[in-house]
């Protein structure tokens, strides 16, 4: 028998402390994959989310690609008879807090403040584990399809071991619908779907123009030296307007969303004369279009620096890469870029770090159809937009060449001002109501 909408919302709002408390007790768990002194807590969070699932009825267990690999859960909770086989993904490792002064709260206790919870890992991605969690307590014994479970332990160190978990758990994890929910909406009362991720490389580039430091008086003017060569090299890679101008990259339209400037700068952070780079529309150029940082430089301090020339500097660079491209053809046409661009003979040495492919799904189809319809249900009538994301998740391409045939939703709980990553990271909470509701009218509508 089909649960209704009005009977799955008062059994979410019921069970919203209960809810709320595991929510909190998983986040105080400092599960920093990226932390080698904290890998117990990784595996500590593992723990907590078997026991979670497991007290819902979910067969789940712990497993790892190899011993000494991190921990995911894996389970299944089974529906009726013929019914539609969803997977749902998220993940139980976080970033590193960081500095703890940046903080307005202690970054490892949950904290109220006007209508957010603050914490690390409060919405990325704990509240996803979470989100899946309340959708099978609000079934209980009435789930209408069979869910399988993946709660990944190492999401924030790039996934390296999920190909060989993908590989060796296919069976137990091959699904209809996968439900990935790391991701997030438009705006607070905007549900979204999202279509689109930008890929990513990044290389490490050195440059030598001398084989040890000299007199800068002795010798400037006549020997380049190597930050010199650096910055000239670094500023190739931008047009005048600031886009990208690497030749051979991907480009394409985006969505006809309209981005508020007064918005844009509050949620970027921008100062307020500062001037946008590139061309195109808003979302064209955080969406669909190729972007180049650099992320990293070193050099001499400026703190006690001496007047010599520098022999050698090294930049890290991160790309992100249009959907139609390939990490393949990014990293050749960089690769080739930055040869042709290195000025006055310096010696180039690069090194790529990683990559992840970026993404397009056509989202359409029945499953897409009951997504959007538990959507629009759980926000009141507002219809979800499809809406791309400047940032990559590399393992969505992994889900789609494992399982070609499933329809992969990707969704989640973050709005623009979550602050994941950084600090004073905040999950809304009323928002977050909306999602658990949503979750749960998403797999009422793909068992009807």
């Amino acid at each position: 028998m089909t649960v209704d909408t009005a009977t799955l919302q008062a059994r979410l709002t019921d069970l919203m402390p209960g809810i709320r408390r595991d929510l909190e007790d998983l986040v105080r768990i400092q599960s920093v994959s990226a932390d080698p002194e904290r890998l117990g807590e990784v595996e500590r969070s593992a723990e907590a989310t078997l026991a979670l699932f497991r007290a819902e009825g979910v067969d789940a267990r712990i497993v790892r690609a190899f011993d000494g690999a991190p921990p995911a859960v894996i389970g299944e909770k089974k529906g009726p008879e013929g019914a539609p086989t969803v997977l749902l993904y998220a993940h139980h490792d976080v970033q590193p807090e960081n500095d703890p002064a940046d903080w307005d709260s202690p970054p490892w206790e949950p904290t109220e403040r006007d209508g957010r919870l603050y914490a690390r890992g409060a919405a990325d991605d704990k509240a996803g584990v979470i989100t899946h969690l309340a959708a099978l307590r609000a079934f209980g014994d009435e789930l209408p399809v069979t869910v399988r479970l993946f709660i990944e332990g190492e999401e924030e160190v790039a996934s390296a071991t999920l190909p060989q978990l993908l590989e060796q758990f296919q069976d137990d994890l091959r699904s209809d619908v996968i439900v990935i929910a790391d991701s997030g909406n438009w705006d607070i009362g905007v549900p979204a779907l999202t279509t689109s991720l930008r890929g990513m490389i990044r290389m490490d580039v050195e440059l030598r123009t001398l084989t040890h430091a000299v007199h800068s008086g002795m010798w400037g003017g006549l020997q380049p030296d190597a930050i010199m060569a650096m910055i000239r090299l670094l500023d190739s890679l931008w047009t005048p307007e600031g886009g990208c101008a690497i030749d051979g990259l991907v480009s394409g339209p985006a969505a006809d969303v309209d981005y508020p400037e007064e918005r844009l700068r509050a949620e970027s952070g921008a100062i307020e004369s500062l001037e946008w780079v590139g061309t195109g529309s808003i979302v064209e150029r955080l969406w669909t279009q190729p972007a180049i940082t650099v992320t990293g430089f070193d050099a001499p301090k400026v703190d006690g620096a001496s007047n010599t020339l520098t022999p050698s500097a090294r930049a890290k660079i991160t790309v992100r890469l249009a959907p139609g491209d390939t990490t393949e053809n990014a990293v050749a046409r960089l690769t080739e870029h930055l040869e042709r661009h290195t000025p006055w003979g310096a010696r180039i040495r690069t090194t790529l770090l990683d990559t992840g492919e970026p993404i397009a799904i056509d989202a359409a189809g029945p499953a897409y159809d009951a997504a959007r319809g538990a959507f629009t249900e759980a926000w009141d009538g507002t219809a979800p937009i499809d809406m791309g994301v400047g940032g990559s998740i590399p393992f969505i391409a992994e889900f789609l060449e494992s399982f070609p045939g499933a329809s992969v939703l990707v969704t989640g709980v973050e709005d623009p001002d979550t602050r994941a990553h950084g600090a004073n990271e905040g999950l809304h909470l009323a928002e977050f109501e909306r999602v658990l509701l949503a979750e749960a009218l998403l797999l009422r509508n793909l068992g009807s």
